[in-house]
């Protein structure tokens, strides 16, 4: 159950800056946003690979838990995740991914989402990478229409679930690879002339 129901009830409680930061970083002309709306101390690594992910090419934005301890009060469900500035970003861009941690046991990526599309196409590039995913049947379908990785300017998007051990493994480096490469297929097609 989180402490707080939407941000503006967190921001009137919690010091920015202090307690939690966010960083907003876009991209002229990306059509791509990558998201980490947990960051920092509420899903340790999150707002990292978001940021590796994203790279130079698309635009980044993290809401990252700064406290010495107990930053699980800062997550707000993504459903529920309002904070205007990520809003007002994911707005302008067709493609969204979100990054998230979960508690799963082992090394568990799980992703889901209304981007049926791209979920395809980033579980192929995955498994290309001998990286194993699940999209159905757990406990993360991000298929809320108000879930933050859905508040595209395509209202659709994908929200990645890593768990812990994922995290800290060694199979980082060719999740952000695999991701990156369908991402950048993705931005490429912005980039086509009209025919």
């Amino acid at each position: 159950m989180d402490t707080y129901r939407c941000y503006a009830d967190l921001a009137s409680a919690e010091r920015e800056g202090i307690d939690y930061e966010k960083v907003i970083q876009p991209v002229t002309g990306a059509q791509v946003a990558v998201i980490a709306p947990h960051g920092g101390g509420i899903e340790p690594g999150t707002d990292t690979i978001a940021a590796a992910v994203a790279g130079e090419n698309f635009s980044y934005y993290h809401f990252r838990g700064c406290k010495p301890a107990n930053n699980s009060q800062l997550h707000i469900t993504s459903h529920r995740f309002d904070e205007p500035d990520c809003v007002a970003l994911l707005a302008c861009h067709n493609w969204v991914v979100a990054i998230h941690g979960c508690n799963d046991d082992g090394e568990q990526v799980f992703l889901g989402g209304l981007d049926t599309e791209l979920i395809a196409d980033i579980v192929s590039a995955l498994t290309a990478a001998g990286i194993r995913t699940e999209t159905y049947g757990h406990d993360y379908p991000g298929t809320h229409a108000s879930n933050i990785c859905n508040r595209g300017a395509a209202a659709k998007g994908v929200q990645i679930e890593l768990s812990r051990a994922f995290r800290d493994g060694l199979k980082i480096d060719a999740f952000v690879q695999a991701v990156r490469s369908v991402l950048l297929v993705r931005q490429a097609m912005t980039a086509l002339p009209d025919r």
